[in-house]
């Protein structure tokens, strides 16, 4: 088993081997010509030319004259849109949280893995800029950094570190806020403490180098102490905690209750970080939009974009969609994508299109997974938007990018190209063996031994690029027997809304997305066929 086990990581490593290997050094100029280019900052082109040299970009225009020397690759028809940031992630790293509840110390440089599966779907889903951080299962966490989804080694990975310090107002798991507030503000006053004693320490030192007594009170000395410290002096337990205090370093907070907010806001404000201080806001959070909004801070929210409520007297449930309320109060924010999902929600740019759907501007969405996250996380003036003198980042989409049916099929990240969908052997692999996992599917029969009627779902099998067709689930209205009463139940016919989270018309099969495609397959009770060959994401055959 443990053998089994290490075989598996090493060839999930030589396959991501493979991909760093086949995309190699960016070529030295690079035009992609004839698309739609959305630059996020700025107006929409419609057919223009994105011009990269040594893994910058040179210049985005209708009219851009590409050197003679520049490999040139037509890319009409398409929309070339900047690369999607996940602003907060822990899922590259082997451990999300550690036990012990205040580790400012730590860095997550040392538990990213970059053989995970997770940064080849990252390149898949378009991502190319992840702020990989630890979770919220914390006090004070340790430093992040920001993350290309390509490389053998953290450092050939890192576009920028560190990032930030990870804190949480919300109680850690078998915690209450009143040890979480408590830890938190104990931190910081252990913190002035040791601040006081070294000051003292160090004014006390430079008297005995001079063979000098001590001619002044405790606080002179320690005033007089101050002017002497430098930052090798600072022993590793506390010299974070000093950078965020002294406004060098940024910090990332959660708050899962509207209360949270006020909190850390305070502890912000007096330990002299506010300034540099981004909100990691959980759902109900909305309901502190005003005081929100007053801090004028970053905001990133919760991946559940839907909040529902039960009114307790009255059973009526109330849903309110998050990302609505902060963009009626005018707060900017960031989207977070679904990553352990299977379902649509997932993908970052299909949460911002559920935001548009549900009366957010255009604009405000697609820079809820671009520019706004690249400002919290302070990185902006590298990646975010298309425009010259960034870096060569960008995702080349089929279509709109808020179009359900759109899918990626080109990546570049540092001029790169780091994904292409047609040398996509894992999604080959997938794309075969669903039509006959469905296939297998449709003749199998309930665990009553009655099978439903009417016509069952129908999805089209993969193409000759080993794309797949867009498959359409086909749900009808009828009776449906089973059931472990065996009444009669009236048959309703689900349609796929374009949310991505319709249902099969049986119950034991539902429809779902992967990588851009539409598939029908089986519930678990039916356990669908699952590739897991780890093989490497645009590498050649």
């Amino acid at each position: 088993m443990h053998s089994n086990r290490i075989s598996r990581r090493a060839a999930v490593a030589m396959a991501l081997c493979s991909v760093a290997t086949a995309v190699g050094a960016p070529p030295a100029k690079i035009a992609l010509t004839g698309a739609r280019i959305i630059p996020v900052n700025g107006e929409e082109i419609k057919s223009g030319t994105v011009l990269m040299v040594n893994g910058k970009i040179e210049a985005v225009g209708a009219d851009v004259e590409i050197p003679y020397d520049a490999m040139e690759m037509d890319v009409t028809g398409k929309v070339i849109f900047p690369g999607m940031i996940d602003s907060h992630s822990a899922r590259g790293l082997d451990v999300r949280n550690e036990n012990f509840p205040v580790t400012p110390f730590l860095d997550v440089y040392d538990a990213i893995d970059p053989s995970r599966t997770y940064f080849e779907d990252a390149l898949r889903d378009g991502v190319t800029t992840i702020h990989t951080i630890v979770a919220n299962n914390c006090v004070i966490g340790g430093l992040s950094r920001a993350l290309h989804p390509i490389g053998m080694t953290p450092d050939e990975m890192t576009l920028q570190a560190p990032v930030a310090l990870k804190l949480s107002a919300a109680p850690k798991f078998g915690w209450d806020r009143i040890m979480q507030m408590a830890t938190l503000r104990e931190t910081f006053f252990e913190l002035s403490d040791y601040l006081e004693n070294l000051a003292e320490t160090k004014y006390e030192e430079s008297l005995e180098e001079k063979d000098e007594k001590i001619d002044v009170g405790p606080a002179e000395a320690r005033n007089r102490g101050r002017k002497m410290i430098t930052r090798e002096d600072y022993d590793d337990k506390h010299r974070n905690l000093v950078l965020l205090k002294d406004g060098q370093l940024d910090a990332f907070a959660y708050c899962g209750e509207p209360s949270d907010v006020g909190r850390i806001v305070e502890i912000a404000r007096k330990n002299g970080f506010f300034d540099r201080l981004t909100l990691v806001l959980g759902q109900r959070c909305h309901k502190a939009v005003a005081e929100i909004k007053d801090t004028g801070r970053p905001v990133v929210l919760d991946s559940e974009l839907l909040h529902r409520e039960m009114d307790p007297i009255t059973g009526e449930v109330k849903e309110t969609f998050v990302p609505a309320v902060y963009h009626k109060n005018g707060v900017e924010f960031s989207l977070l994508p679904d990553a352990d999902s299977s379902l649509a929600e997932r993908y970052l740019n299909y949460q911002a299109a559920r935001c548009v759907r549900e009366g957010v501007a255009r604009d405000a969405a697609l820079k809820a997974i671009t520019i706004n996250p690249a400002k919290a996380m302070g990185v902006d003036k590298l990646v975010g938007s298309l425009e010259a003198g960034k870096v060569g980042n960008l995702v080349v989409f089929s279509g709109d990018p808020l179009d359900f049916n759109t899918v990626v099929d080109h990546v570049f990240i540092n001029g790169i190209h780091a994904y292409d969908r047609s040398k996509d052997r894992r999604l080959q692999e997938l794309l075969k063996a669903e039509p006959a996992a469905i296939e297998t599917g449709d003749d199998d029969k309930s665990d009553d031994g009655e099978s439903d009627d009417g016509k069952t779902d129908d999805a089209d099998g993969a193409g000759k690029d080993g794309g797949a067709k867009e498959g359409d689930a086909k749900e009808s209205d009828g009776k449906k027997e089973g059931g472990k009463n065996g009444n009669d139940a009236e048959g309703s016919e689900n349609k796929a809304a374009g949310d991505g989270n319709a249902f099969g018309a049986g119950p034991t099969r539902v429809s779902f997305r992967f990588a851009g495609e539409s598939f029908v397959g089986p519930l678990p009770d039916h356990q669908p066929v699952t590739v897991r060959t780890p093989l490497s994401v645009g590498s050649s055959d």
